[in-house]
C-alpha cells in the first residue's frame, strides 16, 4: 500500500467518509496445481502424539483416520517408549494413503483471527502471504478489513474454500464504511450500509470507532444480518465509545488493547495526552500509547474486576495482537529477527523504514524511555488477559502482521509465546490459538480442535511444541545436535487443510523464491 493510504483509509473509517479506492497491483494467488497431495478416500496418520486443543493432556500413540476431509476415527494404539503392536490398529484399504508419523506430534490447525493478505505496502503478492500462513500450521485466517477490496478477498475466500489455490480457509470482514458512498452518519445509513455489505458476501464488520449512535445501529443490524464484528477503538472515538460501552451494544471482539484501558479509568474520563500531542503524528500516538496502561486502575481493584466480569458475562472475545507491538518494547530485536533475510519482501523492508508518511513505521526518535514505557505496559496488559482468562473469558490469537517489522506465519507464532509469557500454560496457548477462535467465528463444530466428525485441519511436528514453541518457526528452533554442533530444525513438517496435506519445506523454499525475485527486480530497478 502506497504510504498514505493507510492513513487515508483509516482517517475514512473514523470520520464515516467514503473508503479510499482498494489496492491494484497485489497479484492474485496461482493455481494450486501439484502442490499438496489430496484430499484422500482415506488417510491414515500413524503413530503420533495428540494435542487435540480441548484442553486435554496430550495422548499418544494415536492412529488418526480421515475420509476426505472429516475425521472419522482417533483410536489409542499403544504406549510411548515401547514399539507398536499391530493388534488393534486401524487396517488399511485398498488406495489408503498411510503416513508413518511415530513419535510426531499432531495438533489443531491453528487461527489467525486478524490476517491482513494485503493492505500494507505495495505489491505484496498474495501467495507469499497465503503460504507462509501455512507454512506456519495456520488454516484459518478472519481477514480484517479487506483493504484491498472485499471483491478481492472474496475470490480468494471462494478458491481457496474450494483448494483451487494454496491457502488457508478465509473469513472475510470489511472496514466499517469501505464502499459507502457518503459519509454514513445516521443511523438509517449504518444500517443500509451493513445489509448491503452483507449481500456481498461478507462475512463480518471491522469497526475503528464512529459516534454512539451510528454504532448501535451498526452492530444491531449486522446482528441481524448474522454478521461478525471486530473492532479497533481507536482514540478519535474511543470516550464515547470503550470496550465495554461496545461490549454492551454487541460487539463480538476487540483487537489489540485500544478501549480497553479507557473502561478501566478511575480516577478520569480521558487519556491524559502531552500538550503538544496530534494523532497523525505516529511517533506521538504510539509514544502516548505506551503510557496508557499506567492510567488504568490497578489488577485486583474494583474497577479492574468490575470490567472484567461485566465483559465475561457478556461472552467478550479479546483479540489481543501482542506480537505487532512487540518492537514498541524491543525495536532491535523486531529488526534484527532471523527471518528477515530470506522471508521479507524488500517492499516490505522499505515500509518498515522509519517515515512520517508509512503507518507503523514511527521509529523517528525511539528512546530507552518509550522501551521501558512500553514493558511497562505489557506487563499490566498481559496481567489482564491472564486474569480475564482465568476467570473464564475467551481469548484467541491474531498477528496483524505486514505492519511494524512483523512477517506474516512468523508473527502469528511469536504471539503464541508472548501469551505463554503472560502466564498461560502451553495447552491455554493452544486453545486460545485454535478452539477459542473457532467459537468466536462460529465455527466449532467444524474446525478447532482434532475430534471425530470434524475437518481433517492439523500440524504435524516432529518436537514437542508443549515444551518450546520455537519449534514452530520456519527457521527452526536453534540449538546443539548430538555431535555438539549447532543447528535448526525444521520448523512444521505438515500442514494438512481439509484434508490435503501440504509439505511445508516445499511452501517455505516457495516463499524464498519470491523473495529473490523480488530482490532482483528491485536491484535491476535500483541500476
Amino acid at each position: 500500500m502506497k504510504p498514505v493510504l493507510f492513513a487515508t483509509l483509516l482517517t475514512c473509517f473514523l470520520l464515516g467518509a467514503t473508503a479510499a479506492p482498494a489496492q491494484a497491483d497485489s497479484a492474485k494467488a496461482p493455481p494450486r496445481t501439484e502442490q499438496g497431495e489430496g484430499p484422500f478416500q482415506r488417510l491414515i496418520l500413524r503413530g503420533v502424539t495428540l494435542v487435540n486443543g480441548e484442553g486435554a493432556p496430550a495422548q499418544g500413540p494415536v492412529d488418526i483416520v480421515v475420509e476426505q476431509d472429516r475425521i472419522v476415527r482417533i483410536v489409542s494404539v499403544g504406549h510411548p517408549g515401547v514399539p507398536i503392536k499391530a493388534q488393534g490398529r486401524p487396517q488399511a484399504q485398498p488406495g489408503d494413503r498411510e503416513l508413518d508419523l511415530t513419535g510426531k506430534y499432531v495438533l489443531p490447525g491453528f487461527i489467525d483471527m486478524h490476517g491482513h493478505i494485503g493492505g500494507s505496502a505495495d505489491g505484496i503478492p498474495a501467495e507469499y502471504v497465503l503460504k507462509l500462513w501455512l507454512a506456519h500450521g495456520i488454516t484459518t485466517v478472519r481477514e480484517p478489513g479487506s483493504f484491498n477490496g472485499l471483491a478481492w478477498t472474496k475470490w480468494h475466500q471462494q478458491q481457496s474454500q474450494s483448494n483451487q489455490i494454496v491457502a488457508p480457509r478465509i473469513i472475510p470482514f470489511v472496514g466499517f464504511g469501505m464502499g459507502a458512498e457518503e459519509p454514513i452518519f445516521t443511523a438509517e445509513q449504518a444500517r443500509t450500509w451493513v445489509r448491503q455489505i452483507k449481500q456481498q458476501g461478507a462475512a463480518g464488520i471491522k469497526f475503528f470507532g464512529a459516534t454512539p449512535k451510528v454504532m448501535a445501529a451498526a452492530l444491531d443490524e449486522a446482528k441481524q444480518q448474522q454478521l461478525g464484528s471486530m473492532m479497533h477503538h481507536a482514540q478519535l472515538n474511543v470516550v464515547r465509545t470503550n470496550v465495554v460501552d461496545s461490549a454492551r451494544l454487541g460487539l463480538g471482539s476487540m483487537e489489540h488493547w485500544y478501549g480497553l484501558p479507557e473502561a478501566l479509568f478511575s480516577g478520569q474520563i480521558i487519556q491524559d495526552y502531552p500538550a503538544d500531542y496530534n494523532y497523525n503524528d505516529e511517533q506521538d500516538r504510539f509514544r502516548a500509547a505506551g503510557r496508557l496502561w499506567q492510567q488504568a486502575a490497578p489488577p485486583g481493584s474494583e474497577r479492574w474486576n468490575q470490567v472484567r466480569d461485566e465483559l465475561i458475562a457478556l461472552d467478550f472475545t479479546i483479540n489481543p495482537t501482542l506480537t505487532i507491538y512487540e518492537a514498541s518494547r524491543d525495536l532491535m530485536r523486531e529488526r534484527q529477527a532471523i527471518w528477515h533475510e530470506e522471508y521479507t519482501l524488500p517492499q516490505l523492508w522499505d515500509f518498515f523504514t522509519p517515515s512520517r508518511y508509512a503507518h507503523g513505521s514511527y521509529w523517528f526518535d525511539w528512546t530507552t524511555d518509550d522501551e521501558v514505557a512500553w514493558r511497562q505496559n505489557y506487563q499490566l496488559w498481559m496481567t489482564f488477559l491472564n486474569d480475564f482468562k482465568n476467570h473464564g473469558g475467551r481469548i484467541t490469537t491474531g498477528s496483524d502482521a505486514g505492519y511494524i517489522y512483523k512477517i506474516y506465519g512468523f508473527g502469528f507464532i511469536r504471539e503464541l509465546e508472548l501469551l505463554r509469557e503472560a502466564g498461560f500454560n502451553a495447552l491455554e496457548v493452544i486453545q486460545a490459538a485454535t478452539l477459542n477462535g473457532a467459537q468466536e467465528l462460529g465455527l466449532d463444530d467444524e474446525i478447532g480442535s482434532i475430534v471425530v466428525g470434524k475437518k481433517a485441519d492439523m500440524i504435524v511436528v516432529d518436537e514437542n511444541p508443549l515444551a518450546n514453541f520455537k519449534v514452530l518457526y520456519g527457521t527452526g528452533h536453534y540449538k546443539l545436535d548430538d555431535n555438539n554442533q549447532p543447528m535448526r530444525t525444521k520448523g512444521i513438517r505438515y500442514t494438512i487443510k481439509d484434508g490435503i496435506v501440504y509439505d511445508v519445506q516445499e511452501l517455505l523454499a516457495d516463499v524464498r523464491r519470491i523473495v529473490q525475485e523480488h530482490k532482483r527486480t528491485n536491484s535491476i530497478a535500483d541500476e
